[in-house]
């Protein structure tokens, strides 16, 4: 195996454009991941990811960009959740669970209702290798703005997020944090989903923050670990997929889960196995 053959992928534009999409793709979601793993509201990712198919559907039908579509298609069920779980007895993820079941299921019956050239698959799992100039300029935009928003209102949500209560006592006009939140949520998987489709944009929404989680206990170093990870696994698995001829996203999210069990394993402090030491020392100091 000679260095031509290694370096073989970064001579093909597609291959170069897909890791940088990628790559721009997971920093945006590892940094949503964060917020959504430590407010225990990594369904929601889960919930809106396949809710906006039905979004998707309408807005081909009706002649609108399908970005459109699947934007507000999320951020309405975002907000129809909210409302729901505002005013019944059910929990959150129970209607979490209906509501995401129930837009998904409505989108896959409206598609095959539906005469249209574009392939369920690609809107299931992505096109990253032959992602048009349209929807790469779509997700790029989608990115940035979210990223941008957030940096300008990042200490603001963070105290709406996990203190509700001081962010009332402020002055923080906590619905609209709320909603803002919501339609950043949306705005990040109709970016990640032009790239790896519905189902892979809920691991990238989950798997960074985690991975963050594992190996720190500061949200500003989390967030950096995790979107560190989110974009080497970005470029990793689309350069591996080349090599070994598998679905770009999928090798994506793979390289995403052998970096969470690495951490889960061996992460420092909060490590299976560390902690096993620990409890074995501090066991072994007991007896003495």
């Amino acid at each position: 195996m000679n260095l031509s053959y290694l370096i073989e992928p970064f001579q093909y534009r597609f291959m170069v454009e897909a890791m940088l999409m990628a790559a721009l793709v997971g920093g945006t979601c590892a940094v949503l991941s964060c917020y959504l793993v430590l407010k225990g509201w990594s369904l929601m990712g889960d919930a809106v990811s396949h809710a906006v198919l039905p979004g998707i559907v309408l807005a081909y039908i009706v002649g609108a960009p399908l970005a459109v579509g699947a934007f507000l298609a999320g951020l309405l069920c975002a907000s129809g959740t909210g409302w729901i779980t505002n005013h019944s007895r059910l929990k959150g993820d129970a209607v979490m669970g209906v509501v995401f079941t129930g837009l998904f299921a409505l989108g896959l019956v409206m598609f095959t209702k539906v005469t249209t050239d574009v392939h369920l698959n690609h809107i299931l799992f992505g096109s990253l290798l032959g992602i048009e100039r349209s929807d790469m300029l779509q997700a790029v935009i989608a990115a940035t703005l979210t990223l941008v928003i957030l940096a300008v209102v990042r200490k603001d949500i963070l105290l709406y997020l996990f203190d509700a209560n001081q962010a009332r006592a402020v002055g923080l006009n906590t619905t609209f944090l709320h909603y803002l939140f919501l339609a950043l949520l949306s705005l990040t998987i109709v970016a990640a989903l032009q790239a790896v489709g519905i189902i892979l944009t809920v691991a990238m929404l989950i798997v960074p923050g985690c991975i963050g989680l594992l190996l720190s206990d500061r949200f500003g170093r989390m967030t950096a670990i995790a979107s560190g990870a989110a974009i080497f696994s970005a470029i990793a698995g689309t350069y591996l997929s080349y090599f070994l001829n598998g679905e770009t996203g999928a090798c994506i999210v793979l390289t995403q889960a052998i970096i969470l069990t690495l951490a889960a394993l061996f992460g420092p402090k909060y490590g299976i196995l560390f902690r096993a030491r620990a409890a074995r020392r501090a066991a072994a100091g007991r007896e003495q």
